[in-house]
């Protein structure tokens, strides 16, 4: 303790708080009445931002004193990223905020005394980044007193968008023209920041994260929206409690795979590698026949069964030979499992050339956007013909698929009837006497 300032220094106060930490009591929390349980949940908000205040000050001041290229011979972000298990963006986030804090020192202050939360901190510096730089010592600290202001009323969503109204404040002589370069600024920064990154979690689960220009993104955005607006649920599924209601953001993810599939099945993905984008699926010819388990993509990513058998419906096959040690020995010719004549004869039989192409009762997804589902599965040694064959969407095609651990009524099946119309049976949860059902563009018109 600094006993004549009445303060602490940052390493006592972090061996302070490590003591209260060791020796914190939560069992008592729902003890507490209502009123006091909800009052803690703000206090301990309060010190968490705080606490952010204080991390991001103390990480400044080791980045600019080199302490970890002397402690550690690397510098700030490595240190983060190799001796703390940071991620490298998540370090580089930290810093760039420790950065921002420093330099717009009102805000710093504001952060570590409580005044504003740590993510009020983080969109306020984004705002006052976006200031002109020639704006001025006396303007720059009355625009961090007026954002500080701000923070009693606003979120940080609200407070990233008020660089114009801050601007008009701070320096209403120039806002008019500065706002022009401020949208121009803007747009050049964006494209310069856009990426797009997939990491694996480890979990079966790919994350994607990016930035686009908005004008650009606008696109993108309407195309997703459009597919998801599609993607519904037919009436004859909504009986099928165990049939999944998808969110909207969810429904947004399966739209952007089937953007991608699209533009794949269309063949538009230029070449890359010496041939058109595909996914590769490796597995044991033998084992594809058997029970299809064992199967992967090449990056070790491992396929459940059913996964397989649709993949399987309407792909490219590709025989490779290997070695006692798995080196490939030979490669045959790809053999395609649902050819071009198949298809466009499939086509005219489910009336998809004309109507919807998925034969799911209810379904109105067009025939470019089905695949050729095989009734029998193709490693069931069900042939690759008409009357083994139907077009369905991916969502439907997920719903057929058999699975051989569940009994047949218990599952959705179709068949080809004998005047050569696909049919649908529910099963028997769903309707009990198992009544076959077509799409209504199969039904004839009676009277």
């Amino acid at each position: 303790m600094n006993s004549t300032a009445g303060t602490v220094t940052a390493a006592e106060f972090a061996t302070a708080v490590t003591g209260l930490l060791n020796h914190i009591d939560l069992d008592d929390v729902t003890l507490l009445p209502d009123r006091k349980q909800v009052d803690l949940v703000t206090d301990l908000l309060q010190i968490q931002s705080r606490v952010a205040g204080v991390i991001h000050t103390v990480l400044g001041a080791v980045d600019r004193a080199e302490a970890a290229m002397t402690a550690h011979g690397v510098p700030t972000v490595s240190w983060l990223a190799g001796e703390l298990r940071y991620t490298r963006t998540q370090a580089s986030g930290m810093l760039h905020q420790a950065k921002d804090l420093y330099r717009f020192s009102q805000i710093g202050r504001a952060l570590i005394e409580g005044r504003i939360h740590d993510r009020q901190a983080a969109a306020v510096t984004q705002v006052l980044r976006k200031l002109p730089t020639d704006l001025g010592v006396q303007a720059e600290a009355e625009a961090q007193t007026t954002m500080i202001g701000f923070c009693d009323t606003f979120d940080s969503q609200h407070l990233a968008g008020l660089s114009r109204h801050l601007l008009e404040v701070v320096a209403p002589e120039i806002a008019e023209e500065t706002e022009a370069e401020r949208i121009a600024r803007d747009l050049r920064d964006a494209r310069r920041d856009r990426h797009l990154t997939f990491s694996d979690n480890g979990c079966g689960s790919t994350l994607i994260k990016g930035s686009l220009p908005t004008a650009d993104a606008a696109l993108l955005k309407a195309q997703i929206e459009a597919i998801a607006q599609q993607m519904h649920r037919t009436a004859l599924e909504l009986h099928d409690p165990g049939v999944e209601q998808p969110s909207w953001p969810q429904r947004r993810a399966d739209a952007l795979v089937e953007l991608a599939r699209r533009t794949a099945v269309q063949q538009a993905a230029p070449k890359h590698g010496g041939d058109r984008p595909h996914v590769v699926v490796t597995i044991n010819y033998h084992d594809l026949l058997a029970d299809c388990h064992g199967a992967g993509l090449v990056d070790g990513t491992g396929l459940t069964p059913g996964q397989l058998r649709q993949f399987a419906c309407d792909a490219g096959i590709l025989p490779v030979i290997l070695g006692g040690a798995s080196e490939p020995l030979d490669v045959g010719r790809e053999e395609r499992l649902v050819t071009p004549a198949i298809r466009h004869a499939l086509h005219v039989r489910d009336q998809g050339c004309i109507f919807p192409g998925c034969i799911f009762p209810g379904c109105n997804r067009p025939a470019a956007d089905c695949d050729a589902h095989h009734i029998i599965p193709w490693a069931d040694e069900g042939p690759t013909a008409l009357h083994n064959l139907c077009l369905v969407c991916k969502h439907h095609h997920n719903l057929l698929e058999p699975d051989k651990k569940r009994a047949p009524e218990l599952q959705w099946e179709i068949r080809i009837a004998t005047d050569g119309i696909p049919e649908i049976i529910p099963p028997r949860y769903v309707d009990k006497h198992r009544q076959p059902r077509r799409h209504q563009r199969f039904r004839q018109p009676t009277g």
